[in-house]
């Protein structure tokens, strides 16, 4: 939305909560800065889209009727514009503390901070400075903000997705159900149009940028889908970790997926990768050259090194 429209619909707002009486077209079109004064039809498309998009977010614009009157007459109640009194418990409020807590790190730190602060202007203590409960949610995968506002407004999306143990990256096109946290990874739920079956993908494993497709509600989240074990279920049980040796400076693919990083000897660092198959892993790790040496497990070292002495041959 543009500033221009912006302003003009929060002076609207402003406009028919102030008076005290309805107030005709005619006289909004005169008080309120942005309409056209001199073109009658764009005045009144551009008021009726206004309207209808005050009402879309849940502004009560009432219209009265008065026979002693040719045009109708707009006015906002401010009983019905104004939230109720909010009343929580202190364990709820510091709950909702804490969801703001949260996010303060993260890509919706200015919505929960805009939140927590009409709260507390409402009179809700939700502050938890002092508080010994610390949480942080860490969403540096950059897919993470477009895929959650495709959520939000049911939008389909593609992105490019490297599956796990291949190098390969293929176009994925999908209407995301929601985005899940689990054993610090984010994951989307949702359904692949190409397979036209129900997916999870890991959002370390999208590469570039996402870009969403069609109009906002442009399909439906099954009823009663349980997110969370949607996520474990497509967690293979047999998920193993093996430990890899990477030379410094290198492998950034690697060391983004792997869910633990550390120092180790001399010009070498040591990543915890996760796995089910070592076949597959062992396709991935080999095509890093001698910048990678697996560790552990025996397995997955040996189906390297069967890759490597295939590619010599």
């Amino acid at each position: 939305m543009s500033r221009r429209k912006t302003e003009r619909l929060l002076n609207l707002v402003i406009c028919l909560l102030a008076t005290r009486r309805p107030l005709s077209a005619e006289q909004i079109r005169q008080a309120v800065p942005g309409y056209d004064p001199d073109n009658d039809e764009a005045f009144q498309r551009m008021f009726e889209r206004d309207k209808n998009e005050l009402r879309e977010i849940g502004i009560p614009i009432e219209v009265h009727k008065d026979p002693w009157e040719d045009d109708p007459g707009y006015r906002i109640v401010r009983e019905a514009y104004e939230l109720p009194e909010i009343t929580l418990e202190p364990d709820e409020a510091a709950v909702i503390g804490l969801a703001a807590q949260v996010w303060q790190r993260a890509s919706l730190a200015e919505a929960a901070g805009g939140a927590l602060l009409k709260l507390t202007a409402g009179g809700v203590h939700a502050d938890l400075a002092e508080s010994p409960l610390e949480l942080r949610v860490d969403t540096r995968d950059p897919a993470f903000p477009a895929l959650w506002e495709a959520v939000r407004d049911r939008r389909g999306v593609a992105f490019d997705y490297r599956s796990a143990g291949s190098e390969s990256v293929l176009r994925r096109t999908v209407e995301p159900w929601g985005v899940v946290s689990r054993r610090g990874r984010w994951y989307l739920v949702g359904h692949d149009r190409d397979r036209g079956a129900a997916r999870v993908f890991r959002l370390s494993r999208i590469t570039g940028a996402v870009s969403t497709l069609g109009r906002p509600g442009a399909f439906t989240v099954p009823e009663g889908l349980d997110l969370r074990a949607m996520v474990g279920y497509q967690e293979l049980p047999n998920e193993r970790v093996a430990l890899v040796r990477v030379r410094k400076g290198t492998c950034l693919g690697l060391r983004h997926a792997a869910q633990a990083v550390r120092n180790g000897p001399g010009e070498w660092d040591e990543a915890e990768v996760t796995f089910a198959d070592a076949e597959r892993l062992a396709g991935w790790l080999a095509s890093l050259g001698a910048d990678a040496v697996v560790l552990d497990p025996p397995d997955a070292r040996d189906a390297v090194i069967r890759r490597l002495k295939g590619a010599l041959q």
